[in-house]
């Protein structure tokens, strides 16, 4: 627990550290140079040193300091952050104690814009052992140098000078003395083989308590049935569950939703079922819990030349009104329907969200290619089992119109997923009521379960742990992560 709350000390401490102490508004300067010329002056190879005047006559002793200024705070500096008075030109001064200023220039400048607070000479001037500098705005890193010539002061003795001085303040921040470096600085590598010491020490606490489970590990046996299309999801889950509870076993069992409700109201605990959508009526016993945001798409065979239908097209379809292609734009191909047999969630989602409510006719076919001996003629229809038999059939059979689960739709060659009104199969679509087609993934109980059983601990995993990223990863969303996640509810 201490190791615990000493690693969130920490983070806290040096983001404190970093935005508050160390990011603040900071403006540096640097003395680059600071130099005696008196020989090179003399020299016949002084060139324009030679000029180097105060009041008319020549520099006996002169000599050249540069200045760096810059922004090496994290944040902008204006003209306002100079602690001056508002009517005042001047932001900075600098003072050379024992040395008179002869003349100055500004030689560097990083930014182009740093130009105008040194055109018109305001605050920008000599006088005595002083230099004035204008309140120069700085962008972060920004800087710019002065170039001054100086003259020993009457009186001054010796042949070295104490460093410049310079005056002034930034409200909120402070002025400092900045030093070139090269290497790591000290106080990183300190911060560095800290949290190296930190991170083993929690390494060794991990391994030393890796033998226990989980703290909402359980263990027993489950039985999960239910809903084809999220049995891809169950198994997953189901897997990595077990990897993190050896105790625990799982017997996946999935063969459609109105099976898996079915099984579930014959048994007692024990059982757990998913369901594309809500129960039916007369299963009072049969607890619902949301669990996922399923996304559903039509899915033709690519050689029908259709990749969006309005949602009257679809119900055309479906009852039999268009029975060729090229009625709707498409090749001059017959239309056959895969469905999934009746009891399947996926084809209830069809019937209430997409056909308004109206049952999908029964199949007339057991190959998808010819009619059954005395069917009415018409659209062909036929129907599967599951979701995977579904995509085999469509992608098997040109003309085919099926439904399925996203992702499993997604992870299919030799498909054609179909827009509805233009609109892609989406969360954010669904979310905000363009897709029709989705529905909610419930997981049923009977009754309510023992907090400490597998079936809640299973249930928690799914929406608060791994099993949340596993549903994310196979194109669908938890309740929790939509923009109204009250859709999910039963209504």
């Amino acid at each position: 627990m201490a190791l615990a709350t000493f690693g969130v000390v920490v983070p806290a401490v040096a983001a404190v550290y970093e935005f508050v102490i160390k990011g603040r508004k900071r403006l540096g300067y640097r003395v680059q140079m600071d130099t005696t010329v008196t020989d090179v002056v003399q020299s016949e190879h002084a060139g324009p040193l030679r000029e180097l005047r105060q009041g008319g006559d020549p520099l006996a002793k002169p000599t050249l300091v540069l200045l760096r200024i810059e922004n090496n705070g994290a944040t902008f500096i204006d003209t306002h952050d100079y602690a001056v008075l508002d009517d005042s030109r001047v932001g900075l001064r600098v003072r050379f104690p024992g040395r008179r200023v002869a003349g100055m220039v500004v030689t560097e400048l990083s930014d182009d814009y740093l130009r105008d607070s040194f055109t018109n000479g305001d605050g920008f001037a000599a006088d005595g052992d002083l230099i004035e500098l204008p309140r120069t705005p700085m962008n972060r890193s920004a800087h710019y140098k002065v170039l001054a010539a100086l003259e020993r002061a009457d009186g001054s003795a010796g042949a070295t000078f104490d460093p410049p001085e310079v005056i002034g303040g930034i409200k909120g921040g402070r002025i400092v003395e900045t030093q070139s470096r090269t290497g790591t600085p000290k106080r990183a590598i300190a911060l560095v083989g800290f949290l190296v010491v930190l991170v083993v020490a929690q390494l060794l606490v991990f391994l030393r308590s890796n033998t226990t489970a989980p703290l909402d590990c359980a263990t027993g046996r489950l039985q999960v049935v239910g809903s084809t299309a999220f049995a891809p999801i169950v198994r997953e889950a189901a897997d990595s569950y077990r990897k993190l509870c050896p105790g625990a076993e799982f017997a996946i069992d999935m063969r459609g939703s109105g099976e898996g409700l079915q099984a579930l109201q014959q048994a007692d605990a024990g059982v757990l079922a998913f369901s594309d959508g809500e129960k039916p009526d007369g299963m009072p016993a049969l607890l619902p819990r949301p669990i996922a945001f399923f996304l559903f798409t039509l899915v033709a065979h690519p050689d029908t030349g259709v990749h969006d239908l309005s949602p009257e097209q679809i119900r055309r379809i479906y009852r039999g009104e268009l029975t060729n292609w090229r009625e709707i734009g498409g090749n001059d191909l017959p239309i056959r329907l895969v469905s999934r047999n009746p009891g399947s969630g996926t084809r209830a989602a069809l019937q209430r969200r997409v056909l308004n409510g109206v049952r999908e006719p029964g199949s007339n076919s057991d190959d998808c290619h010819t009619p059954d001996p005395g069917a009415e003629p018409g659209v062909l229809r036929c129907a599967r089992n599951s979701t995977q038999e579904v995509l085999r059939t469509v992608a098997d059979t040109p003309g085919a119109l099926g439904y399925a689960e996203l992702g499993a739709g997604e992870g299919q060659d030799g498909l054609t997923l179909v827009r509805i009104g233009g609109h892609r199969a989406t969360v954010s679509e669904a979310d905000h009521g363009t897709y029709p087609f989705w529905e909610t993934e419930y997981g049923y109980t009977h009754g309510e379960p023992d907090a400490r059983s597998l079936t809640a601990s299973f249930l928690r995993y799914l929406t608060n742990q791994v099993g949340a990223d596993i549903i994310r990863a196979n194109g669908d969303r938890p309740c929790a992560d939509l923009a109204n996640p009250a859709i999910c509810r039963p209504a």
